[in-house]
């Protein structure tokens, strides 16, 4: 519990807690108050493991907090509070611990492992401003990292204009951020991953200092911190706006005018995630672990929520016909995957809902189900609880279809938000599964509503086809570390046909290195199915996997030059190898596996064969200079855990092995 002091004491505990000489332990700190009890006067900075919290008034009086692990700080001076009507909240206050509580919960997982694990320390303070007004500030500490959230009640409609939460890094500190060159870059959230050092984020991007959630930092005295938010409902997105000194403000799309919230204001909890390295970043689940758990009564069931790999014809044809998209129904039976996604265009179709019907039933007799594509802006609609959502999620559950993509949400405004959460609540209702487009990242929506399979909010390879594209590697080898950390992308991997500058093995290496439990591929089906290079990886094409039971991030990993992660499904281990730059070596060593031996086919550049030519191999294709792609090859090895396979890695090139136990 900490209490308000004069300017003085604030001057005292400011130079004891940030003195150069001293080492944070136990931090004691006593506050002058005449209202407080003796007991009141002490408070210790919350812990947990190596990871220590102190909470304090800064000088200007404004709640603050500093995070330090292993005795380094990894988060300084960052201030705390929230501004709603007329009242900013938390400067000058008075704050008490109310409960300290332990939490420890399992649940299951559909991504980079089949059971999430989270236990921390839940602490609530309540916090007394000068005015009377009471509110409660609650911090999570655990293994994974720290957050926190505001909780404001009130009655009617408060509005809320902004927050004064701001996260101040460390002096060197490498920031990840996505960039892209024009307004669409907060729209989608599809940049590219570059990096800069955190004193030059105010002025490094053509559109201003405001950058979207995540923002992934290598510190400087080793290890990775992460800022995310979570349980992002009834709230307007955050992003975060460069503001220098090292640090970042929170920032909303509605600006000074705020966004209303109908009675108790509870913040999306505010992240920092941290980790020693790579492997701990990647597998990192206190996003989701914030989320509330599913609803029993909307989630009864869940085994129509099924993971699997989808045809899409958009790569290869963009609008599609009815004949089409049969076709494609064939070529998924063909291909072992599970869906067919119809993407923009089945509206145009004539009689469109007896063509899907049909469709859905041919579909379903192969064992295929059908998602179908919406724009947002025809079914955003809140009057008599979104009827006209509903009406629409109700015609295309009696076609037949299993889910929906929904497209061009363009913000994260607190009334997009709305939708979107009424979108997964009202398809629960009626079991279909949802695919977002056109949105910000995830902040682990997808625990309390397990139907949405797969977001956007990604740089994907639909960028490939565009003005503003190809995706480089190095992009590609940021994505583990950085977008994917919080939630699944619908980044549609593979792309023979319009690689860039990246080889074949590398995009095969996507299949694995990135995830999705609904994942659309972007190939022509058909390319895949008769091309004779491809032909000696299409089984290993069918076998990969949606969601994994256990990820392992190869040690020889970079952010932005070196992917390395090792999946597993049952008894099979699987690695994409995703790398940037110049030719490489790389030793993988084999430890990661059971006991016992395994089967390797292993997939790797052909650096000394022809390449490829790509011209014609894709109407849609812009190839530019890059017109042709190193190859692959393919080796079949016997391998066990106390083996090392060594692979030549090409320029932006990759690999991919899949280990199947003997």
């Amino acid at each position: 519990m900490v209490t308000r002091s004069n300017p003085k004491e604030q001057g005292k505990m400011k130079k004891t807690i940030y003195g150069s000489t001293v080492i944070l332990g136990i931090l004691i700190m006593t506050w002058a108050c005449n209202t407080v009890g003796e007991e009141k006067n002490k408070s210790q900075a919350l812990s947990h493991g190596n990871i220590e919290l102190s909470l304090f008034a800064s000088t200007n009086g404004q709640l603050a907090f500093q995070i330090r692990k292993a005795n380094k700080i990894v988060l300084d001076t960052s201030h705390l509070g929230i501004l709603v009507g007329d009242k900013q909240l938390g400067k000058n206050a008075e704050v008490a611990l109310l409960e300290q509580k332990e939490i420890k919960i399992k649940y299951p997982l559909n991504g980079t492992k089949s059971e999430a694990s989270y236990s921390g320390n839940l602490y609530t303070y309540n916090v007394s401003e000068t005015d009377g007004t009471q509110w409660n500030l609650e911090f999570q500490l655990s293994d994974e990292g720290v957050a926190y959230r505001y909780v404001v009640p009130g009655q009617g409609t408060q509005n809320v204009k902004g927050e004064e939460s701001t996260f101040k890094l460390p002096s060197q500190t490498k920031v990840w951020y996505f960039e892209r060159d024009s307004d669409w870059k907060l729209k989608s959230h599809a940049g590219e991953w570059l990096s800069a050092d955190i004193s030059e984020m105010p002025t490094i991007s053509k559109m201003g200092p405001i950058q979207g959630l995540t923002l992934t930092c290598e510190l400087p005295q080793g290890g990775y911190a992460l800022v995310a938010e979570a349980a992002l409902y009834n709230y307007s997105g955050m992003r975060l706006e460069a503001v220098g000194n090292n640090t970042f403000k929170a920032n909303f799309e509605e600006g000074e005018g705020g966004f209303a919230v109908d009675g108790n204001v509870m913040t999306p909890w505010r992240c920092i995630l941290l980790a020693d390295n790579l492997n701990d970043l990647v597998n990192n689940t206190m996003v989701a672990s914030l989320n509330p758990a599913p609803d029993p009564k909307l989630f009864p069931d869940t085994s129509w929520i099924k993971p699997g790999k989808s045809v899409w014809h958009w790569w290869s044809g963009k609008y599609v016909d009815f004949k089409e998209e049969h076709d494609m129904v064939d070529d998924a039976v063909a291909l072992d995957f599970e869906y067919n996604m119809v993407d923009d265009g089945w509206e145009a179709w004539e009689n469109k809902w007896e063509k899907v019907t049909k469709l859905c039933s041919y579909a379903k007799e192969k064992g295929v189900g059908i998602f179908v594509w919406k724009h947002s802006k025809e079914i955003n609609f809140p009057e008599n609880d979104y009827a006209v959502m509903g009406h629409f999620l109700d015609s295309v559950k009696q076609a037949g279809a299993v889910g929906v993509k929904v497209d061009f949400m363009n913000g994260q405004s607190k009334s997009l938000i709305a939708f979107d959460e009424m979108l997964l609540k009202k398809a629960a209702e009626r079991q279909l599964m949802v695919n977002f487009h056109g949105c910000q990242q995830s902040s682990g929506e997808y625990r309390t509503y397990p139907n949405e399979v797969t977001r956007e909010g990604i740089r994907g390879l639909e960028v490939n086809h565009m003005k503003e594209g190809p995706l480089p590697a190095s992009h590609n080898a940021a994505l583990p570390f950085t977008r994917y950390v919080t939630g699944h992308g619908d980044y549609t991997p593979l792309g023979f046909t319009e690689p860039g500058e990246t080889s074949w093995a590398h995009q095969l290496g996507t299949l694995v290195a990135f995830y999705s439990p609904f994942n659309c591929l972007a190939e022509n089906t058909q390319f895949l199915l008769n091309d004779k290079n491809v032909r000696p990886a299409l089984d290993f094409i069918k076998a990969v996997p949606s969601v994994w039971d256990e990820t392992v991030v190869l040690p020889e990993s970079k952010i932005g030059e070196l992917a390395g992660i090792s999946r597993r499904k049952g008894n099979d281990w699987y690695i994409g190898v995703l790398s940037s730059g110049v030719e490489k070596e790389l030793t993988i060593d084999c430890s990661f596996l059971k006991d016992g031996e395994y089967t390797a086919e292993i997939f790797s550049d052909d650096i000394k064969a022809k390449p490829i030519n790509l011209d014609g191999l894709n109407k849609e294709a812009n190839l530019r200079q890059w017109a042709t792609a190193i190859p692959f090859k393919r080796e079949t090895k016997t391998i066990s855990s106390d083996s090392k396979i060594t692979i030549d890695l090409a320029a932006n090139g990759g690999a991919a092995i899949q280990f199947i136990k003997r």
